[in-house]
């Protein structure tokens, strides 16, 4: 069955995309919770629109990325945290700890999503963490954390 979908959907497509699916997919879990309505000509018409609209707000993020992503580049950020007399600290940096420092000294809103940590962050020193904020958009930051 050929559906226009109404939402990003893994593993499927984006939203105004024309999808083949099969018949029960399409109407026990798509349909039903307004996921998506069935290719209809006049459907098809305003799926372009709606991909139109996807591609614009799209180009719009994209930028919006790269100036936040031109910026946080070159400033590392720093933090404190309570270590142990050999560098480890007592606990470990999260995600939402760099969100804070990011925003407190830069002035960068960023979610904690969007901060992907390798290996977690138990001693001082500088790390590398790398952000990604939009699907073509990622690059690394580096993250001083000082003892307190």
């Amino acid at each position: 069955m050929r559906v226009i979908l109404r939402a990003d959907l893994a593993n499927v497509g984006k939203r105004g995309d024309i999808c083949e699916v099969t018949n029960g997919f399409a109407r026990n879990f798509l349909m039903p919770k307004g996921l998506a309505f069935e290719a209809t000509d006049g459907a098809v018409n305003q799926a372009k629109a709606m991909r139109r609209s996807r591609d614009l707000k799209d180009a719009a993020d994209r930028s919006a990325a790269e100036t936040i992503a031109s910026k946080l580049v070159s400033t590392p950020v720093q933090l404190v945290a309570r270590a142990g007399t050999e560098g480890r600290l007592f606990g470990s940096i999260t995600a939402a700890d760099i969100v804070e420092a990011v925003k407190s000294q830069t002035g960068a809103h960023l979610e904690r999503r969007h901060i992907h940590i390798g290996d977690t962050i138990k001693t001082t020193g500088s790390h590398s963490v790398t952000v990604k904020l939009h699907s073509d958009v990622q690059f690394p930051i580096t993250v001083n954390v000082v003892a307190s």
